[in-house]
């Protein structure tokens, strides 16, 4: 579809071309062959490819007739081969097509500090919704020209491209992207693709989908900061749902999206003020009542606390996970500026 749309707009460009040639050579003809002066081989070209039959300037010799009848023909063809492809690209729908993927791209070349998501099928469309919901900036990139409409429509960034080729990914901003979930359906492809953004942006954060747990340890040794397989969390959680539907129903409800009852958000290090780094949780509980319980902690070495003593201590590349309503989250959001 891409190639199809190129092509259809260098075939304007082409017809373009080819008035302009026919125009030149009209004007240039007369002024040789008649001797007119630059202002009427203008009148005489226009009046001669526009067939209005307007009033010659001067009555024209053998010569002129014979080069003007070659200057009608030459426009007759011009012209039918010019509306033909105006009116199979307008007619079509193509010139907004085009528009939309100029300012797309427009867009894509803008964009940094991003997330790069590989492969717009179901994983994929779900966690772009995920990620509108937290309003995070994004680009997908997919080579199925079967999605693109659907991501124009919804003005979502988008890069049609085979994400496992480095150009494409660079053309995505690797370099500028602070994260990259790769949902391709191919295993082998999710490895490229964690394999080539290690080699581009080495802080980059690479999250991969995977089918089976041989490939989930082999994309963890290229490189993957965590591998999801979809399968397994569903049977699993399907399997709960009967075990202990009460519990799973509970943490269902816990809703990271900002719109459930009850929420759960994080708050990482940097993001508390600079009087309350290297303080405990209780020096925070006493400067911020936002009635928001701290239910888990992130230690700075990866190790996750559930239920932290009121002693923690604060300290660089932890995080604390609270519990809460709606409201009392986005409370806690406005003074720790949590996005």
């Amino acid at each position: 579809m891409m190639k199809f749309r190129k092509s259809q707009f260098s075939k304007i460009y082409l017809a373009i071309l080819f008035i302009m040639l026919v125009v030149l050579m009209g004007v240039v003809g007369f002024m040789i062959v008649e001797g007119y002066s630059l202002l009427d081989a203008i009148y005489m070209t226009v009046i001669t490819v526009s067939t209005v039959g307007f009033q010659e300037v001067q009555p024209l010799s053998k010569v002129g007739r014979l080069f003007t009848s070659f200057l009608i023909i030459t426009t007759f063809g011009t012209f039918a081969y010019a509306v033909s492809v105006l009116t199979s690209v307008f007619v079509s729908g193509e010139y907004k097509h085009y528009y939309k993927q100029y300012t797309m791209k427009k867009q894509v070349n803008k964009i940094n500090n991003h997330i790069i998501v590989c492969g717009f099928g179901r994983n994929g469309s779900q966690a772009v919704k995920k990620l509108d919901t937290h309003n995070q900036k994004y680009i997908v990139v997919d080579k199925n020209n079967s999605c693109f409409d659907d991501v124009q429509n919804n003005s979502i960034p988008f890069i049609n491209g085979d994400a496992t080729l480095d150009n494409t990914l660079e053309k995505a901003g690797i370099s500028k992207a602070k994260a990259l979930i790769s949902c391709l359906s191919s295993d082998a492809d999710n490895l490229y693709v964690v394999l080539s953004a290690r080699q581009k942006n080495k802080n980059i954060t690479k999250i991969s989908r995977s089918s089976s747990n041989e490939s989930s340890n082999k994309l963890k040794i290229a490189g993957a900061d965590k591998v999801i397989m979809p399968d397994k969390l569903g049977g699993a959680h399907m399997a709960a749902l009967v075990t202990n539907p009460d519990v799973v129903e509970f943490l269902d409800s816990i809703s990271l999206e900002g719109d459930a009852e009850i929420n759960l958000d994080e708050i990482s290090f940097e993001n508390l003020p600079a009087n309350l780094r290297n303080k405990t949780i209780k020096d925070l509980n006493i400067k911020y009542q936002t009635s928001c319980n701290i239910v888990g902690y992130k230690t700075s070495d990866g190790k996750y606390v559930i239920n932290p003593h009121a002693d923690t201590l604060l300290l660089p590349h932890s995080k604390l996970f609270v519990l809460g309503n709606s409201q009392q989250i986005s409370q806690l959001n406005n003074i720790f500026n949590v996005q």
